[in-house]
């Protein structure tokens, strides 16, 4: 499985971005597509992820400001993100988990780059 991130840049305080990751390879029809971001100094975090049913999870930190989405059909994933804070600077990463047990596998993007100025 491949996964190819897009959207990020340089965003002014109060702007909006849109992230795209687009998946290929062997994908199963019950999945789990999200982003997660670090920060310089930090760890990894969850901002929000969705299920192949439409099931999403934010983090609360982007609650009601950020908006996952996916096209099943295209195995894509989408991040709208509005009304950014400095705060939320960082590398995104799209991630996907597949597979049940021992089966599960996760599989990361190579990231892209979001940086809200001040």
């Amino acid at each position: 499985v491949q996964l190819v991130e897009s959207g990020g840049g340089l965003v002014q305080a109060g702007g909006s971005l849109t992230l795209s990751c687009a998946a290929s390879g062997t994908i199963f029809s019950t999945n789990t597509m999200g982003w997660h971001r670090q920060a310089p100094g930090k760890e990894r975090e969850l901002v929000a992820a969705i299920t192949n049913v439409v099931f999403t999870n934010y983090a609360d930190s982007v609650e009601g400001r950020f908006t996952i989405s996916r096209n099943n059909a295209k195995d894509t994933v989408f991040l709208q993100m509005n009304n950014l804070k400095p705060e939320d600077t960082g590398v995104y990463y799209c991630n996907l988990e597949q597979g049940r047990f021992a089966g599960r596998r996760s599989y990361w993007g190579q990231g892209t780059q979001v940086t809200v100025s001040s």
